[in-house]
Parts: structure tokens; sequence; C-alpha cells
């Protein structure tokens, strides 16, 4: 699975950016999506490597991330994390499992160069890194 999160704001992008952060579900600055990406969204965020940080997520981190962030769309019940977890990988939707598919996250303690790609900086594919970016945000 990859996790997917928007460093840069909205202000002087273009609209067919725009278009294509929208409908990954990336409308705010520093909110995440993870996915099981198919060719069609492998395409949009190689377009979009300028304005996102990606890469693959541990399992553990999505537990904590689904356990700290995830928000219910029906408040009544509750979330087991580790199941939630197992229902994605086998192909759910997070709609069938009663979340919302995006998480909303805290900018990065310790900060970040968000103008640079990953060697130097978050943007772009960050491979395992990401884990640790992740933690930063919970």
């Amino acid at each position: 699975m990859i996790a997917i999160i928007r460093i840069r704001g909205q202000v002087g992008l273009k609209k067919e950016i725009i278009e294509t952060l929208n409908r990954l579900r990336l409308r705010r600055k520093y909110t995440c999506v993870v996915i099981n990406p198919k060719k069609e969204q492998l395409g949009m965020i190689r377009k979009l490597k300028d304005f996102i940080a990606y890469g693959e997520i541990k399992k553990e981190v999505f537990e904590k991330l689904i356990e700290k962030r995830g928000q219910l769309i029906n408040k009544s019940k509750k979330i087991d994390s580790k199941n939630v977890v197992e229902e994605l990988e086998k192909g759910k939707k997070y709609e069938e499992l009663n979340l919302k598919p995006f998480f909303r996250l805290h900018p990065p303690r310790k900060g970040i160069k968000s103008k640079f790609h990953f060697p130097k900086g978050v943007l772009g594919n960050n491979k395992d890194k990401i884990n640790e970016l992740m933690e930063r945000m919970l």
C-alpha cells in the first residue's frame, strides 16, 4: 500500500494539478491518503510528484494512523484498527468499513524542507522514509 501526503498548498497551482489532487482526495495541505494503486493512480502520482510526498507504508504505521486519525462516517461505532487494515488489504473500500477515505495530519514535528525533492527534502518518492515522516505528523 502507498501513502500519499499533500505537502504544497493551493495558491498558484494550475487547474489540472488541482483537479488531479481532488481526484486523489487530497484537498488540503497535510492530508494523507493510503491506497492500493492502479495503473491510472500511478500516473496521477507521477504527475503530482512536485506537490506530494509518497512511499510504501508499513502495516504498524498504518494501524497507528487509523487509530489516531481515522474518522468515522457513522459515529455510533468504534474503530478496530487491526481488523480495518486487514480488510483494506483484501480490497474493501473505506466507505464499507465506516471510515472517511482520507486522514488529516499535523504539520511535521521538527519541520520539513518542502521545496526540495527526496534526498534533500520530502517531495516525491520517499520510499521507506515516509514511515518516519508519518510518525512525526501523527
